[in-house]
């Protein structure tokens, strides 16, 4: 069972925590990982308004596939930069966790969509974008999050 916000007075709108995905660059990805452990790990993300889902791009082996693999269950945090009310110094600053099922993505044309997406939240440069395709993307393994729970939380520092 999935937890309710505590400081649910903090609580955002949906339509403001899915602006946060779709504004921020990169969040924290949580997963079980060896001998139980959490294992966290920064990534870049693509959040897809028409299916409502989270998409990254990894390696095809490592901690972070071993661990999908073995729990499908994971959450993910993001938060956006914040701003300060004027004539103020606290930060305020929103977050969004999520709380979902990650899933491996082997259709290659999705792979190939989800890789552009990624690569055009940090440059327009098509030949960039192209190169990157050609060389990196037979060792790219991509993954979906599909969300089960989502919150989102406005907090001032001060």
């Amino acid at each position: 069972m999935i937890r309710e916000m505590r400081r649910f007075k903090q609580q955002i709108s949906r339509e403001e925590c899915i602006e946060v995905l779709q504004e921020a660059k990169r969040g924290v990805l949580s997963l079980l990982g060896d001998d139980g452990y959490p294992y966290g790990v920064p990534l870049d993300h693509w959040y897809c308004a028409e299916d409502d889902r989270l998409y990254f791009h990894s390696a095809k082996v490592g901690h972070k596939m071993d661990a999908i693999r073995a729990c499908d269950k994971v959450s993910y945090c993001v938060h956006d930069e914040g701003y300060r009310q004027e004539g103020e110094w606290a930060l305020n600053i929103r977050s969004v966790i999520i709380f979902g099922r990650a899933r491996l993505v082997d259709d290659e044309a999705k792979t190939r969509k989800i890789c552009t997406h990624l690569v055009q939240k940090f440059t327009d440069d098509e030949a960039y974008l192209e190169k990157e395709l050609k060389n990196a993307l037979p060792r790219v393994q991509c993954f979906e999050v599909i969300p089960e729970h989502m919150t989102g939380k406005l907090v001032n520092e001060s």
